[in-house]
């Protein structure tokens, strides 16, 4: 039977084999995990619909495990882990293995991204690892991207979260608790999200007429987070009021700092975070809550769709967000505002 000139994807395999994509792909690389007349239905509909997945084909028909690529800045602290759960776990779903390249202090992290590149089916690049340009060059290679947590570069798909919006709620939470004098603390320059974060909260604080300070430079580690608020609470003349760290785990730095200098919270000096990571529960930090799971998850799936076929337009997708006050901030028990 002829079918026309476009190429077949595993959708319309799945679909007219009444299963899912994770099903097909199971199927077609003779996993045991699908029932033999499954499967056997399956490989008759994709060869009626002469389904040929390019390079996930190519990889199979060479004995290797096909295999999506991530890209991090860095692997260290629970941000990270959570969104290289999100995106193995639909990975592994779909029968593919995933190779994982960290570029913070690696010699030539352009070169390890570009070699990443040509072992992969297709690759998730998040944030500040490579520019533009090597993004581009990327693209245009014909490899499936999906770039996470960075502004877009065409033709890629993007994913990214609610900066604006939920840091612009926050800071309108602490104003509405009467706080006046506030500390940034994180390094914008050092991440697309929290640049989006501190312009966010620059421009909420002009607008009820307050002089916004500059940020205050830190990692995103405890280490560098207690450091960096030490150095801020120490003279009690300038000491603010409110401490907005552009992560929690610079957060849970600072409330060590805090403690240290003698200073209650949030009864001498607020302090929140970003992402709502495990331990901010435990120390009753107000926070944003991060779909960060569901980035990696989002990921992974948008990128089966490009591997195998889908023509749907370039995506642009942000996530929402949730901001959610604990003791923190003056608040003994959460209190989720934004659902």
């Amino acid at each position: 039977m002829r079918h026309g000139r476009h190429a077949v994807t595993i959708y319309e395999v799945a679909g007219r084999a009444g299963v899912s994509i994770a099903t097909v792909s199971r199927a077609l690389r003779g996993s045991r995990q699908v029932a033999p007349a499954t499967r056997q239905r399956v490989e008759a509909v994709a060869a009626e619909l002469r389904f040929r997945p390019s390079r996930l084909g190519r990889s199979l028909a060479e004995g290797q495990h096909a295999a999506n690529g991530i890209v991090f800045p860095d692997l260290s602290g629970p941000y990270y882990a959570e969104v290289v759960l999100g995106y193995e776990e639909v990975a592994a779903e779909l029968g593919r293995s995933v190779l994982i390249l960290a570029t913070h202090d690696r010699p030539d992290p352009v070169a390890k991204v570009l070699d990443l590149a040509g072992r992969v089916d297709g690759m998730a690049i998040l944030g500040r690892t490579v520019d533009d340009g090597v993004v581009a060059r990327i693209a245009d290679s014909g490899l499936p991207l999906v770039l996470l947590a960075r502004p877009p570069v065409h033709p890629a798909d993007t994913i990214t979260t609610d900066n604006d919006g939920s840091a612009r709620e926050l800071v309108q939470h602490l104003l509405g608790h009467g706080y006046r004098r506030f500390a940034f603390v994180g390094s914008p320059d050092e991440s697309p999200d929290v640049t989006g974060r501190y312009n966010a909260f620059r421009d909420c604080l002009q607008a009820a007429g307050l002089v916004p300070p500059q940020p205050v430079e830190s990692a995103f580690n405890v280490a560098a987070g207690y450091a960096a608020a030490r150095d801020t609470l120490t003279d009690r003349q300038q000491r603010p009021d409110a401490l907005v760290c552009a992560n929690d785990e610079i957060a849970l730095g600072a409330l060590e700092a805090a403690a240290e200098a003698g200073l209650a919270v949030p009864g001498d000096v607020a302090v929140t975070g970003w992402d709502d990571v495990m331990a901010a529960r435990y120390a009753g930090l107000t926070t944003v809550r991060q779909p960060m799971r569901e980035l990696g998850a989002t990921a992974a799936t948008w990128l089966q769709e490009r591997i195998t076929g889908s023509r749907v337009p370039v995506r642009r997708q942000v996530l929402r967000t949730q901001l959610v006050t604990r003791s923190s901030c003056g608040f003994h028990e959460d209190v989720e505002v934004k659902e």
